[in-house]
């Protein structure tokens, strides 16, 4: 977009990241004379925090691209791809990484390489770009029908579409609004058909994460443990909320029988000492609802070290976790595989978790909104939580209650 004569840009809501917020502001103002740019904040912890510390806008550079190259998922398909341009060979394994010789030895055994004298091959004669799914989606898309037309709405991904177009749920595409007749998972089919009901729907799920391997580990002063590794995420939607198209309220609630996704990937942890959890006991702070608060508020800051959104991540949290033994917050990558946010988040653990913090305490709502500690995507429909057992909780993490 290049118009010399736009004089002013109004950015609605956090573009994601950094770099975006700049090359959007930059389209004003191309003529050399003055310009202007201006944010509004939306309910979002990001840009509550924003709107409070200009600072984290005007004093830093754009952030770092964040990817796991070595990422099975993504690597295999890419060896395919130049394999079929040209062979792999001894000489190019430093390209791809120090996993690559054993990722080429399973792309053998699964027949899509031929090892020869002179490297590796690819052996099909259809196109190896077509492993690569370039949504990161994990799948096919589901095509969504409208039934009375026959036409074909749009596309969604495999993973959304259990969340967004499951039998029931209310659809809305280009201003219209369309009822989901049937949600066919094994064809990637959703129909729907046109209707005006008076009601949202919104799905609810469960999600239960265990711990596969831990790769890094530190102990803070406050005797919190910050953790970084590979875990394994069971979802399944098992229902939806209806709700009031005018006051929000629930009308009713509706089960579901779907099948439960599972997600090989990369988590960054944190649990409390048993002396941390005893004080916040001792307090009466509910610790399921101050650990729930400080993931939702933890994800929605995370962007803010991360090129990623808040969608491309998610949190699991617990008063009492199997493996940990603890109350723990999991923040995890949404893709297979992982991408490298969690690994971020790891690396910057402390400024993540402060700011996450700040965020909590400069909204100036009582008992937590959409600008701090709500989700829009929350599964359990944003219970329980507790804005001052976060901060509490936060506090006891960063040392500050010790």
């Amino acid at each position: 977009m290049d118009i010399s004569g736009l004089d002013a840009v109004l950015i609605a809501g956090w573009p994601g990241t950094l770099a975006s917020l700049w090359q959007q502001a930059g389209r004003a103002g191309r003529r050399g004379e003055d310009a202007l740019a201006v944010f509004i904040a939306r309910d979002d912890p990001l840009d509550t925090y924003l709107a409070h510390h200009p600072e984290a806008i005007f004093g830093r550079s754009v952030e770092a691209t964040v990817l796991d190259p070595e990422n099975p998922h993504i690597l295999g398909p890419h060896l395919c791809a130049a394999a079929q341009e040209l062979p792999i060979t001894r000489e190019d394994l430093a390209l791809f990484g120090e996993s690559t010789e054993g990722q080429l030895a399973e792309l053998v055994d699964r027949g899509l390489l031929r090892k020869r004298p002179r490297g590796w091959f690819w052996t099909s004669h259809e196109r190896a770009s077509d492993l690569a799914d370039i949504r990161g989606a994990g799948g096919p898309p589901v095509q969504i029908v409208d039934t009375a037309s026959g036409l074909l709405l749009g596309e969604i991904d495999e993973a959304a579409a259990h969340g967004t177009v499951h039998t029931g749920a209310v659809y809305l595409h280009r201003g219209a609004t369309y009822l989901v007749d049937d949600l066919d998972l094994d064809e990637g089919v959703a129909l729907v058909h046109a209707a005006e009901p008076p009601y949202s729907t919104w799905a609810r799920d469960t999600t239960d994460i265990s711990v596969r391997s831990v790769l890094r580990e530190e102990t803070w002063p406050s005797g919190a443990s910050v953790c970084f590794g590979e875990v394994e995420v069971v979802r399944q939607v098992v229902g939806f909320l209806k709700r009031d198209v005018r006051t929000g309220s629930v009308l009713g609630e509706q089960s579901l029988e779907m099948p439960e996704r599972t997600l090989q990937t990369r988590a960054v942890w944190w649990t409390l000492p048993r002396e941390g959890e005893d004080r916040l006991r001792g307090e009466d702070v509910p610790l399921l609802g101050a650990a729930h608060a400080a993931e939702h508020a933890a994800i929605g800051l995370l962007p803010l070290l991360a090129t990623c959104d808040r969608w491309d991540i998610g949190g699991v949290s617990t008063a009492v976790h199997a493996d940990t033994g603890k109350l723990t917050v999991f923040v995890y990558d949404g893709y297979e595989g992982g991408a490298g946010f969690a690994e971020r988040g790891h690396a910057a653990a402390r400024e993540w978790l402060t700011a996450t913090r700040a965020a909590i305490a400069d909204c100036e709502c009582e008992q937590g909104c959409p600008s701090c500690i709500q989700s829009p995507k929350c599964g359990t429909g944003n219970e329980p939580l507790s804005k001052s057992g976060a901060l509490r909780l936060l506090d006891e993490v960063l040392g500050a209650g010790s």
